[in-house]
């Protein structure tokens, strides 16, 4: 079978204002009731911490994952436990956990459970099977180390080049909406940075 797809979703700070309003002793809100007693989906909390741009990469994901059986069609890069299922539950602790690490290739706390998670996840993968990545490429805080495990098999959308990360949650948003999928090209030969790209066309989607 082709056309298999899982996403890798890039983190929202855990260190930002948001985050700490969430944190906050006495917070009274759902969601920061729900982190504090039981938990709350690791989606649904970086959403609250991210706004549009990782409620962007949500909403896609759950419009276009393909995963093959058995395996999360949402993955989220975070700082201390490599890939993370976006449905799984975190509390208060793991986000100050979070917070305490930084995303830097030079941090064993980062770097080891991203590669050995990613490793996890490469050997259930088929070699038609793509790895999207719904984050930066610009720099090498995720790319240097995923590239050499999936290697052609890591794409990403190729009209994030250029863009921000409010104008990329809009155009995921937009594609989720309307159904139409984004079109992917390999890392390994795309343009890391570049110039704002023009207004989609229909060459933006697959």
């Amino acid at each position: 079978m082709t056309g298999r797809r899982v996403f890798l979703l890039s983190p929202a700070s855990a260190a930002g204002v948001r985050a700490k309003m969430l944190l906050r002793d006495g917070a009274s809100f759902a969601l920061a009731n729900q982190v504090r007693v039981a938990g709350a989906p690791l989606a649904d909390v970086f959403s609250f911490l991210s706004g549009l741009y990782f409620r962007g990469k949500v909403a896609y994901v759950r419009r276009f994952a393909a995963p093959p059986e058995g395996l999360e069609p949402g993955l989220v890069i975070t700082t201390t436990r490599g890939l993370v299922p976006m449905n799984e539950l975190v509390t208060a602790s793991t986000l100050r956990a979070f917070e305490r690490v930084d995303i830097n290739l030079g941090e064993p706390r980062y770097a080891r459970p991203l590669a050995r998670t990613a490793r996890d996840l490469a050997r259930f993968l088929g070699e038609e099977d793509q790895v999207v990545l719904l984050g930066s490429i610009a720099s090498g805080k995720y790319v240097e180390l995923l590239l050499p495990i999936f290697g052609e098999r890591l794409v990403f959308p190729e009209c994030f080049v250029g863009r921000g990360d409010m104008s990329r949650g809009g155009v995921m948003l937009r594609a989720a909406e309307s159904g139409k999928e984004l079109a992917y090209v390999s890392v390994s030969r795309a343009t890391r940075t570049g110039a704002r790209p023009p207004k989609l066309t229909e060459e933006s989607f697959r």
